[in-house]
C-alpha cells in the first residue's frame, strides 16, 4: 500500500496508530487496513466504550446541511450494504424513522423535509393524522400526522466495533486495550507509563477526548441522558422522533430535551433524549431525566405504565458548525507528528457516519477517491485564521 501522505516510521512500526476504538475508530481501522495498512488501534478503555456504547444506535440520513446531508446518506447506505453481513449479535435492525408533527407549522415542515429527501433519491413519504395512527397506535390521537423514512434503522454500534476489527484484511489490524494515549509526539504516540510507539501516522478518532491530546481543538461535550424499558414487544414499531428534535439537537446552549424512543429488538424501549452544556459530570441528574421522560409521555402517554430497568449519560463531542473533525489536524497539531489526522466530533451521528467516515479518512491518507467532497469536514475549516494561513 502506498501512503503518499504517510511517512514509514521505521522496521516493525505500525504504518498508522488509530487512537479509540470506538465505532468511529474501529471504522478507520477497518478500511485503512482494508486497502494494506499496518494498524494499530490503542484504547483506554474496551472496543466500543466511550460514546459508542453510551449512544442509541440510529443509522438516520439527517439534512441540515448538505455536507450532513451528504455523509449522512452515503454511510447510511453503507450499512445497508454491510447489514447481510451482521448478525444477531449487531442488532441491526431497518425499523425505519417516524418524524413526528403535532401542528399545521411542523406538518408543513416536514413536506418541505420530504420533498428534498425525495429529491435527493431518499425513500420517503407522508402520513396523515389516520395513516400516522395505524403505523403507531400508541401515540396520542391529536397529532397532525409525520413523515416516514422506511430505510433507517438501528443497530448495537459496540458489537460492530469489535466485529470490524477482527475481520480479515489485506493489512493488518492489531488492538491494544488499556493503553491510555497521554500526548502525540513528533514520531507518534506517548502511553501514560511512558512507552512511545512511532508510527507513519497517528490518527485521533477518540471522541472529545482528541482535545486532550491536541489542546485548541474546537470540541465541546453535550451531554445526554438515555433510559431503558423492560421488555414490551409491539409497543412502538419504529424509531420515533418530534420534528422539535433538530432544533433541540442544535441548541448551543442550554438544557433541551426531546421526544426520541427507539424499539430494540429485545423488546425494550429505548427512550431520549437530553442535551447539556457547560458540564463533564457524568452523573444522572433526575430533574433532566424527569424532564425527558415527561416529554416522551407526551407523545406515548402509555410510558407511564411501564417498568424502567436503566438510566445511564454520555458525551457527544460537538463541533461548533455541527459537521466533524474528518482529515489532517494541520494546524492544531502544530509541532507534533506531521501526519497527525482526526476523525471526531460527530456528535450524536457517529454511529450513523462512520462507515462513511473511515472511507473518507482512508482516501484522504491514500490520495485516494471519495464520492463525496472531503472539504466541509477538514479540520483546518476551524483553525484561528493567523493558524490557518500561517
Amino acid at each position: 500500500m502506498g501512503h503518499p501522505r504517510v511517512t514509514k516510521a521505521g522496521e516493525g512500526a505500525p504504518d498508522v496508530v488509530v487512537v479509540g476504538a470506538g465505532i468511529v475508530g474501529a471504522a478507520c481501522a477497518y478500511e485503512l487496513a482494508a486497502l494494506g495498512a499496518d494498524v494499530l488501534v490503542l484504547e483506554r478503555g474496551v472496543v466500543g466504550g466511550g460514546v459508542t456504547a453510551a449512544g442509541m444506535g440510529h443509522l438516520v440520513v439527517m439534512d441540515d446541511t448538505r455536507a450532513e446531508f451528504a455523509l449522512s446518506a452515503w454511510s447510511r447506505q453503507l450499512w445497508l450494504d454491510l447489514a447481510p453481513r451482521l448478525d444477531a449479535r449487531h442488532a441491526f435492525v431497518r425499523c425505519g424513522t417516524l418524524w413526528v408533527a403535532t401542528d399545521d407549522d411542523e406538518y408543513a415542515y416536514a413536506q418541505t423535509r420530504q420533498q428534498s429527501l425525495a429529491r435527493d433519491g431518499v425513500a420517503c413519504a407522508m402520513l396523515d393524522a389516520q395513516a400516522l395512527r395505524a403505523a403507531e397506535p400508541a401515540l396520542r390521537d391529536d397529532l397532525r400526522g409525520g413523515m416516514i423514512v422506511p430505510d433507517d434503522g438501528v443497530v448495537y454500534a459496540p458489537a460492530v466495533a469489535a466485529w470490524l476489527l477482527a475481520q480479515p484484511v489485506k493489512g493488518r489490524i492489531a488492538t491494544r486495550l488499556d493503553a491510555n494515549v497521554e500526548r502525540v509526539t513528533q514520531t507518534g504516540v506517548q502511553l501514560a507509563g511512558g512507552e512511545s510507539i512511532a508510527a507513519g501516522a497517528v490518527l485521533l478518532a477518540n471522541g472529545f477526548d482528541a482535545a486532550r491530546l491536541l489542546p485548541g481543538l474546537p470540541l465541546q461535550p453535550k451531554k445526554g441522558h438515555l433510559l431503558i424499558t423492560d421488555r414490551y414487544p409491539g409497543t412502538v414499531h419504529h424509531q420515533i422522533l418530534e420534528l422539535g428534535y433538530i432544533k433541540s439537537a442544535h441548541h448551543a446552549s442550554g438544557t433541551s430535551v426531546a421526544f426520541n424512543v427507539q424499539p430494540r429488538p429485545t423488546g425494550q424501549l429505548l427512550i431520549g433524549s437530553s442535551r447539556q452544556f457547560d458540564t463533564v459530570d457524568p452523573a444522572i441528574e433526575s430533574a433532566v431525566l424527569a424532564r425527558m421522560l415527561a416529554r416522551a409521555a407526551h407523545f406515548l402517554p402509555g410510558l407511564r405504565d411501564l417498568n424502567a430497568i436503566r438510566a445511564w449519560t454520555g458525551f457527544r463531542p460537538a463541533t461548533n458548525d455541527g459537521l466533524p473533525l474528518i482529515g489532517p489536524a494541520g494546524p492544531f497539531a502544530t509541532g507534533l507528528h506531521p501526519a497527525t489526522w482526526l476523525a471526531a466530533g460527530h456528535e450524536g451521528l457517529g454511529v450513523t457516519t462512520a462507515l462513511a467516515t473511515g472511507k473518507l479518512i482512508a482516501a484522504q491518507m491514500t490520495d485516494g477517491t471519495a464520492p463525496i467532497d472531503a472539504s466541509p469536514y477538514l479540520p483546518a475549516r476551524c483553525a484561528p485564521q493567523e493558524a490557518a494561513h500561517g
